[in-house]
């Protein structure tokens, strides 16, 4: 890599540092290429991005951010998942294509600039994602209007069937003949 494309690449990764909401490093050694390739898909269509990074690079690019990456941590290769929201998916992508393949193996990470290592990374990826999390309080404001109403409809129901067993008809309410 010449020395230009380093300076480029440290500052891409610095302003992904910035940007992140969290960063999740792996050891993908023992991947294919068409692996990776279609976990970096998958992750995209869920809101991340996963890219192989240079611990060098990304050591350098730690070095002025909130975000700092200790040195003796960066060991073998490495491959960094960008979560740009608070929205879980790609960690949950991640999460399901460990649980299939194996790999990659889980370094540590950092959410919201403080670091968290891999018990709670996994403990991060078994929670519901946020849109489940907005359908559940949904489903729980609507619940109490619901069963009101049906109490309310229940009511009138069991009016209507008492009425009925007792003869009375929409005519004789109304005052007129059957």
């Amino acid at each position: 890599m010449k020395k230009s494309q380093k300076f480029f690449t440290v500052d891409n990764l610095k302003e992904k540092l910035k940007a992140a909401k969290a960063l999740i490093l792996t050891d993908y050694s023992g991947l294919k290429v068409e692996q990776i390739n279609q976990l970096r898909q998958d992750i995209k269509k869920s809101g991340g991005e996963f890219e192989v990074v240079k611990n060098t690079l990304l050591n350098k690019a730690s070095e002025n951010s909130e975000l700092k990456i200790e040195k003796d941590k960066l060991e073998g290769n490495t491959a960094a998942l960008w979560l740009y929201s608070d929205d879980l998916a790609p960690l949950k992508t991640l999460a399901a294509f460990i649980k299939k393949n194996e790999l990659p193996k889980l370094k540590f990470g950092f959410w919201d600039k403080g670091l968290i290592e891999t018990e709670k990374i996994k403990e991060l990826a078994n929670l519901p994602s946020l849109t489940e999390l907005q359908a559940r309080l949904v489903g729980f404001l609507k619940s109490p209007l619901s069963g009101l109403t049906y109490n309310l409809k229940g009511n009138l129901f069991k009016l209507v069937y008492l009425l009925k067993a007792r003869g009375f008809t929409l005519s004789e309410a109304k005052g007129g003949e059957n």
